[in-house]
């Protein structure tokens, strides 16, 4: 557990604002204050949109950039596969506990992370995930990052809640062109 206070405690997050006062952290806690871009988009994202996600994040892994995003399906989960298949580590915000893995078919996913970089959550141990969750786990993938990279994401999308955050953060936000 980090307290604000921690000097653990990521910079970049502290000075966000409404930062979450404690975070619950499995896996390697020195992970949350090294350089890190997000990669974030759509749980329906296309075989082109998981495949650009899996090859960036793999890139940046092997660069020594973690990649953090949110453990959801479709470009989510291809970005942290990609950090995996790199050399890097990877970062997994969490909706929910960290005993409570959502969804749940990610479950070897996250102990991948947790063995190459960290889970992260606001939320105390045997919290369930909820949508009010979410909006708030996406403002700690952009604050954790330097920038933020959509892949795919619909209009009314988290993946654009989390860009409305990192934008309100002074992040620096990239999109994918579409892909046919």
């Amino acid at each position: 557990i980090l307290t604000i206070d921690n000097p653990d405690y990521p910079e970049m997050l502290r000075v966000i604002s409404a930062p979450p006062l404690l975070l619950y952290v499995k896996g390697d806690p020195c992970c949350l204050s090294e350089l890190q871009v997000a990669i974030v988009g759509s749980r329906r994202g296309s075989y082109h949109g998981r495949r650009l996600a899996h090859q960036l994040s793999r890139g940046l892994s092997d660069r020594g950039i973690v990649v953090t995003s949110g453990l959801a399906k479709g470009i989510d989960g291809a970005a942290h596969q990609g950090a995996l298949a790199g050399s890097g580590k990877t970062l997994g915000v969490l909706g929910s506990g960290l005993d409570v893995i959502y969804p749940s078919e990610h479950r070897r996913l996250a102990s991948h992370i947790i063995e190459r970089g960290a889970l992260v959550s606001e939320y105390r141990p045997c919290t369930k995930p909820k949508p009010h969750h979410f909006p708030q786990r996406n403002r700690i993938i952009s604050g954790l990052s330097h920038g933020v990279v959509v892949v795919e994401a619909a209009r009314q999308s988290g993946s654009l809640i989390t860009v409305e955050h990192a934008l309100d953060q002074g992040r620096e936000v990239f999109a994918v062109p579409g892909v046919a």
